[in-house]
């Protein structure tokens, strides 16, 4: 179907709340998506698309033709979505890829010795399902954990059929399992009863399982029984300790649930935080690409998450007023049985959990971005923060000498944000006979500039943003050079704090742009500005060694510049020229020549 085509069939769509299905020429169903108003919000796909992200051009691109259902209610829409989506799969739905739900602990009890795993789903066998408890993560921690103070096998075998066969295992010789594949099978009735134990435990039955082990141990220590025991205080402290971090609260998970969601260009985070009792039981996150609607992304991320885990919380605390936050809580209700309550906190406690949230949201965004989008985000916002497109190529200036003495300017260049060393450049300041910063700014300027117009080799490049070491009079004296030059380009002078980075962008104007509170521009800035400094004050020190070196050889009758580097290679330095004597000298230069530069350095003082 033609563009005009499915624009026409938009416009002629009911003002009702429905679904609408948009298909590729497969018939593949590309995306799904729900609307209070049918006619308004699929219109808007084939109208406006300049103004589309690039997601959703690609994605228009790609609609060969759509379907509409129309519901009864938004929330009958809402449902629907829920449904096509997890039917679906679109690609360009928002999908979280985890959507195995949490696990459940199963336990049966009819097997001889019966184990203790951690299972997808309940199945109809029989067996006693606990949970859920969290994660896959929480999940197995605690299975982990029970096995560890119960001293439960954690091993492929099955008994009794494998006991006595091979010798124990590593957790046998590490204290961490009783070795259940070597003993009789008379003990298989303390394995019962700690398999029984760990029963307890799953149900939250913590002070039952204590008082037990507690009245184990007393009769093991009137029977003189030390070893044992030792042991079974070991355990009471460990069946105390898993109890009061309220793993397990019989078979419910967290209270409350905290979302986070954090973006920058390329990459985007949705977080959970579980919290019970105001303890921090897990985090769950997922990341994405950047979503064009921060609002109706974590709404329908949060739908896939409840639905796909089969559970939610009492309360579920938010960084935003969610559009369809009634809508969700009825939907969950549906499922549940019972309707959390989403909240947007606006004070204490609860809004430094959500902050918590976003921040843990951050930083696994960072983690997963790599450096060079990390650059590019940079490299925008700086162009936003300066009005200015995302700059690609930025050259920067410094000037740099020592009480007027050999002055030089340094021109280094950033590509995309990472240096281009090949196209720095170097200016000797001609002409200039004291200090002048502004002097020596304004000629290095108009001759970078007025090489990039005759077509000088490596000038041909004009950048999209100067970087000017300095203030506004700086940022000034290169605009004049611009402007005289008859070109046009953006320049800012880069204002340094008391410790000598920049903490200001100014225009020749004099309006300043700090940066200081961008971390991300403040760094890229502050690298671009210490390699211009680093170029520049390299370069002059190439020039004043090379003028030092020299300079105690002028005036020597005989002695030009080839054989001043005669000398320099021979003798390594001034010094090494000065100790050496006439007959060494004389291997070198000529008879008259070596005379000239010994007595140079062997007169008489004062003479």
């Amino acid at each position: 179907m033609r563009f005009d085509e499915l624009k026409e069939k938009a416009s002629g769509l009911p003002m009702a709340p429905g679904v609408y299905i948009m298909r590729d020429k497969t018939n593949e169903v590309i995306y799904v998506g729900k609307a209070k108003k049918l006619r308004n919000r699929v219109s808007q796909y084939f109208q406006d698309t300049a103004n589309h992200s690039p997601k959703t051009k690609m994605m228009v691109s790609k609609i060969d033709h759509f379907d509409v259902v129309i519901a009864a209610s938004e929330f009958e829409a809402l449902v629907l979505e829920s449904s096509l989506i997890k039917r679906y799969m679109p690609k360009y739905n928002i999908l979280l890829k985890d959507d195995k739900g949490y696990p459940y602990v199963r336990l049966d009890m009819k097997e001889a010795y019966p184990r203790i795993t951690m299972v997808g789903k309940i199945a109809n066998d029989g067996a006693a399902y606990y949970g859920p408890f969290g994660s896959r993560g929480v999940t197995q921690d605690l299975l982990d954990a029970i096995r560890l103070m119960l001293k439960l096998p954690d091993c492929n075998k099955s008994f009794p059929q494998d006991i006595g066969k091979d010798r124990p295992c590593l957790n046998y010789h590490m204290a961490q399992c009783d070795g259940w594949c070597q003993k009789d099978k008379e003990d298989r009735q303390e394995y019962l009863s700690r398999i029984e134990q760990a029963r307890q435990l799953l149900q939250g039955n913590f002070k039952h399982v204590s008082s037990q082990i507690k009245t184990q141990m007393l009769e093991a220590s009137d029977n003189l029984n030390f070893e044992l025991a030792a042991s079974l205080r070991d355990r009471l402290k460990a069946v105390e300790a898993l109890g009061c971090k309220q793993l397990v609260t019989a078979g419910k998970l967290a209270d409350t649930d905290v979302i986070g969601f954090y973006q920058n260009e390329s990459k985007a985070c949705f977080t959970v935080l579980h919290f019970s009792g105001g303890d921090l039981l897990d985090k769950e996150y997922e990341i994405l690409s950047a979503v064009d609607d921060t609002e109706s992304a974590v709404a329908s991320l949060m739908t896939q998450f409840y639905l796909n885990r089969r559970y939610a919380p009492k309360i579920i605390l938010l960084p935003f007023i969610l559009e369809d936050g009634v809508l969700l809580e009825q939907l969950l209700e549906k499922e549940f049985d019972r309707r959390p309550h989403l909240r947007v906190p606006q004070r204490g406690d609860n809004v430094r959990l959500v902050e918590l949230a976003c921040l843990n949201a951050q930083e696994e965004v960072a983690r997963i971005t790599s450096k060079e989008e990390r650059t590019k985000s940079s490299l925008k916002l700086l162009g936003s923060m300066l009005n200015l497109p995302t700059p690609k190529r930025i050259e920067a200036f410094d000037i740099s000498n020592i009480s007027g003495t050999d002055i030089v300017g340094s021109m280094v260049v950033f590509i995309d944000g990472k240096p281009k060393k090949s196209d720095y450049k170097r200016f000797a300041i001609r002409d200039l006979q004291e200090q002048n910063d502004y002097a020596s700014m304004y000629q290095v300027i108009t001759r970078r500039f007025t090489n990039l117009l005759e077509g000088g080799k490596g000038f041909t490049e004009q950048p999209d943003l100067l970087l000017i070491d300095g203030g506004i009079t700086h940022a000034n004296t290169a605009l004049n050079a611009i402007n005289e030059l008859g070109l046009s380009i953006p320049i800012f002078g880069m204002v340094k704090d008391d410790r000598h980075r920049t903490r200001a962008l100014v225009t020749p104007e004099g309006l300043e742009i700090g940066i200081d509170t961008q971390q991300s521009v403040f760094s890229l800035i502050g690298n671009i500005q210490e390699e211009a400094h680093r170029f520049a004050i390299g370069y002059h020190r190439h020039l004043r060694s090379k003028r030092l070196r020299y300079s105690e050889l002028d005036g020597i009758a005989g002695v030009g510049a080839k054989r001043k580097q005669d000398l320099l290679k021979q003798f390594r330095s001034i010094t090494g020229i000065k100790n050496a004597t006439l007959d060494e000298l004389l291997h070198i230069l000529p008879q008259n020549v070596a005379i000239n530069v010994y007595d140079h350095f062997h007169r008489p003082e004062g003479e």
